[in-house]
């Protein structure tokens, strides 16, 4: 019964520093840049998914471009979001995988 005691004890404790560990990677992300490019745009959104800035990278636009820079803007983001689900992935994906080895 000791035994089945510490054991418990220990995993808690690494529960419980796992749990930090996760919501510190979190706030680093949340905390992140991360920057999305196509032809003629850039876009620079954070880690909680909301843009920081779009910068259009043509002098002049006619009419007929402004679809295609619609289109150039959409690229754009979902690069720069498909970022953040890597870079979420890269650091929350180790836990995912320890939680399913303690299930």
């Amino acid at each position: 019964e000791y035994n089945i005691m510490m054991n418990m004890m220990q995993v808690m404790q690494q529960a419980q520093k796992m749990k930090k560990d996760m919501e510190k990677k979190q706030q680093e992300i949340e905390s992140s840049t991360y920057e999305g490019h196509s032809e003629f745009v850039d876009v620079v959104v954070y880690g909680t998914k909301k843009i920081k800035s779009i910068k259009i990278n043509q002098k002049s636009l006619d009419e007929e471009d402004i679809e295609i820079l619609e289109d150039m803007i959409k690229i754009a983001m979902n690069d720069a979001l498909s970022k953040v689900d890597k870079d979420t992935e890269d650091k929350m994906g180790v836990y995912a995988k320890q939680f399913g080895g303690l299930m």
